[in-house]
C-alpha cells in the first residue's frame, strides 16, 4: 500500500493540478492556505500586534500618570491653604523667642533664676551669637553646682519667664561633686557643659543674611579661581593656652 502511496506522488504531473485527484488537490490547497496565512501573519500581523502590546502599556503607564497628577492637582489648593497656616504658625512661634534687643536681659534672667534656686554658677560664659536661616544661637558655657532638686527647680523657674526660652544642652556632664579630690558629703552635683538659646531674627537682619549669602555666591567663583592659581603658605599654629 505504501508502494502505490509513493507511485501516486511520485507521478502527479505539476504543471496539469487540474488532473490532480481531489483529495490531493485538498491537501495541497489547505496547505497553501497555511502558507499563505503564516505569511501574513509573520510579514503583516506580529508586528502590528506588537506595537499594539506597547502602546497598552504606554497606555496603563499613563493612566496611571495621570489620575496620580490629578489627585496631586485636586489637593494642590489645601494643601496650598495648609501652608500658609503653617507658616502663620512658625511665624506666631518666631515672635514668641526673644528678640535682638531682649537677648541680654534674657541672659540675666536665667543666671538669676540660678542664683535665686540656690545654684552656684562657678562659670556662665556666653559666647558670640551663630546666625542661622531665620534665628540666631547663642551658646553660653557654664559650670554649675548645686543639688537634684535645685536642678529641678531651676529648670521649672526657665520655663516660666516671660518669653520663651529654648535651652539646648550639647556636651553636658552632670556628675557628683568633688571637692579636694572627694565627692562632696552635701550630695551636690556639677552640671558643666554648654547650652543654647534662641532668638528669632528682625526683618533688617534677614534681608542683611540674606544679602550677604547672594554676595558670598557672586564671589565664589572668582575666589576660586584666584585660589588655584596662586598659593600662599599658612602660618604655623601657636600652642593654644591653658584655662
Amino acid at each position: 500500500m505504501s508502494t502505490k502511496k509513493k507511485f501516486e506522488l511520485s507521478n502527479l504531473d505539476y504543471n496539469n493540478a487540474g488532473a490532480w485527484p481531489d483529495g490531493v488537490k485538498f491537501t495541497a490547497c489547505g496547505l497553501l492556505v497555511v502558507i499563505i496565512a503564516l505569511a501574513f501573519y509573520y510579514f503583516f500581523i506580529k508586528d502590528r500586534l506588537d506595537e499594539l502590546a506597547g502602546l497598552e502599556s504606554q497606555e496603563a503607564s499613563l493612566k496611571v500618570t495621570f489620575e496620580d497628577k490629578q489627585g496631586r492637582a485636586a489637593n494642590l489648593e489645601p494643601l496650598k491653604i495648609q501652608l500658609a497656616q503653617m507658616e502663620e504658625m512658625l511665624q506666631q512661634m518666631m515672635r514668641q523667642l526673644p528678640g535682638k534687643t531682649e537677648m541680654p536681659d534674657l541672659i540675666v534672667d536665667v543666671s538669676q533664676t540660678a542664683l535665686a534656686t540656690g545654684i552656684v554658677n562657678e562659670l556662665f560664659q556666653p559666647g558670640p551669637e551663630v546666625p542661622q536661616e531665620f534665628y540666631a544661637e547663642k551658646p553660653i558655657q557654664l559650670r554649675m553646682v548645686g543639688t537634684y532638686h535645685q536642678f529641678g527647680s531651676f529648670m521649672s523657674g526657665v520655663a516660666s519667664l516671660p518669653r520663651v526660652v529654648i535651652l539646648t544642652m550639647h556636651d553636658i556632664s552632670l556628675k557628683p561633686t568633688v571637692r579636694t579630690g572627694k565627692v562632696a558629703a552635701d550630695g551636690s552635683l556639677t552640671l558643666e557643659g554648654t547650652v543654647k538659646t534662641y532668638r528669632y531674627l528682625d526683618e533688617d537682619e534677614l534681608a542683611a543674611q540674606q544679602g550677604n549669602t547672594v554676595a558670598g555666591n557672586g564671589a565664589a567663583a572668582p575666589a576660586a579661581s584666584g585660589a588655584a592659581s596662586t598659593s600662599t603658605p599658612a602660618p604655623a599654629a601657636s600652642p593654644a593656652g591653658g584655662h
